[in-house]
């Protein structure tokens, strides 16, 4: 995890899986990642899946353009309705601006923001 920049933009993707076919899916999330990983304005993500199926991916724009291009480009698209017909049971994404941002760390006892 890393600090972003205020007026970035955090894509914040909630998703229960189904359990269909765990091996394409992770292969389309590895395709999704190194892709997003490719795009302009990107600028990181922190991503979690508990046992049960509930992930959650936040991924980290430097601007609503950046997010909205990502959101739009086709290997995304068609992979997104991939994921609808097949992988997700439900999920809910919120796009937010980020006002600030701060991280700690316990080895150093550091504390370090960006207003």
């Amino acid at each position: 995890m890393k600090l972003h920049p205020p007026e970035s933009i955090a894509v914040i993707f909630c998703a229960q899986r189904t359990r269909d076919d765990d091996e394409a899916y992770k292969a389309a999330a590895d395709v999704m990642s190194n892709l997003a990983a490719q795009q302009t304005g990107y600028l990181g993500q922190d991503s979690s899946r508990s046992e049960n199926g509930l992930g959650i991916t936040v991924s980290y724009w430097q601007n609503d353009a950046a997010a909205k291009a990502w959101r739009d480009h086709p290997v995304h698209t068609a992979i997104r309705e991939q994921g609808r017909g097949k992988w997700y049971e439900s999920y809910t994404l919120h796009v937010a601006r980020i006002e600030r941002s701060y991280d700690w760390n316990k080895s150093g006892n550091d504390q370090n923001s960006v207003p």
